[in-house]
């Protein structure tokens, strides 16, 4: 048979055409400015805008404002307060608390994502939703509608920022796709800014909406080593593994990602589960410190960072909750170390 040699230029199409079809997705790089944020409980009265100060000594300029509803046990119905004549939530959690909320953290030069959460009152976490009867799932997703749109609306009214349109629905996510993008499509009639969505960490990549919304949102609480006080060095490294999946997904998607919450306590061991709250390990600022250290040194410089909204902060001293709650870096080690890299 008669054969013919490949010119070299030949050789160099087939070898960029491999490379382009072959090769893995572009990296992403997020352009904006990163969100410097934290979590803000809310204020369980009516405050002024001197609870925002502790919030600028760290250098932050985001809040997430979390209004939660509820869903009581045995009820697929979700309830939040609308009337301000009644008295079962804290005044940060209804829309008129929110909406003040939202107006002293703009006169402070702070931006704002709203970012709802349910709580079942059975004590389930909201990942694992579930109702065995299709009545039920109606109830709860016609209410919970009710409750997203309530608070984009306020969102749109208010000028905030960043709407996140639900937090940790896994299952519900997974299994009623159909919902989740009439549900969107509904959100972007009444609210016209950035969206997000905040998914667990261990399955933000089984979300099937990304593409519908702005920012990939991860709650980060990825469990990085199981030393009672890891290194800087040791928590570095159990972050590896999790940065790599990170970038694949940013390129995939071509979206950056927001860390919507990251957050460690202030106990032995508190890196090896972060989303646990077990109060019973002995008290250790040190791990907390190092932890948010590792964090800014490995994940926060990533090219496709957005920002973290810090785990969690609280707006004023009443009832001195912080001191009580370990997630709180607030009056510990960790806070100058989150005031040193939100300056930076």
């Amino acid at each position: 048979m008669k054969t013919k040699l490949l010119t070299p230029a030949f050789i160099l199409l087939l070898l960029g055409g491999f490379y382009f079809y072959g090769s893995s997705d572009k990296a992403f790089q997020y352009k904006g400015l990163k969100m410097k944020g934290l979590s803000l409980v809310a204020p369980p009265k009516e405050v002024d805008t001197t609870c925002f100060h502790s919030i600028q000594n760290v250098n932050a300029d985001w809040v997430s404002l979390m209004p939660y509803a509820f869903v009581p046990k045995e009820s697929a119905k979700v309830r939040f307060q609308i009337d301000t004549t009644k008295k079962h939530q804290w005044w940060g959690e209804t829309p008129a608390g929110v909406k003040r909320c939202i107006e002293m953290a703009h006169s402070k030069g702070i931006k704002v994502m709203l970012k709802p959460h349910l709580w079942l009152g059975w004590g389930q976490f909201t990942g694992d939703l579930d109702f065995k009867k299709e009545s039920d799932w109606k109830i709860f997703e016609d209410s919970f509608k009710d409750y997203i749109l309530t608070f984009a609306r306020l969102a749109e009214s208010e000028k905030v920022e960043v709407f996140c349109i639900a937090t940790e629905m896994g299952s519900h996510v997974q299994g009623r796709e159909a919902y989740w993008f009439s549900l969107i499509s509904e959100i972007k009639k009444v609210y016209k800014g950035k969206l997000t969505y905040a998914e667990n960490w261990d399955c933000f990549d089984k979300v099937p909406f990304w593409n519908e919304l702005d920012f990939i949102g991860v709650d980060g609480y990825f469990p990085l080593s199981d030393e009672r006080e890891p290194s800087k060095n040791q928590l570095n490294q159990g972050w590896k593994t999790h940065l790599k999946k990170l970038d694949k997904y940013a390129a995939k998607h071509q979206k950056s990602i927001l860390f919507t919450e990251i957050g460690y306590r202030s106990n032995d061991y508190s890196t090896e589960k972060p989303w646990e709250t077990d109060y019973s390990k002995p008290k250790n600022e040190n791990v907390q410190a190092i932890a948010y250290q590792s964090f800014f040194e490995s994940a926060w410089k990533q090219p496709w960072c957005a920002g973290a909204f810090i785990w969690k902060w609280f707006p004023s001293e009443i009832d001195h909750f912080h001191e009580r709650e370990t997630f709180s870096p607030q009056g510990k080690i960790a806070e100058k170390v989150l005031g040193e890299h939100y300056g930076k």
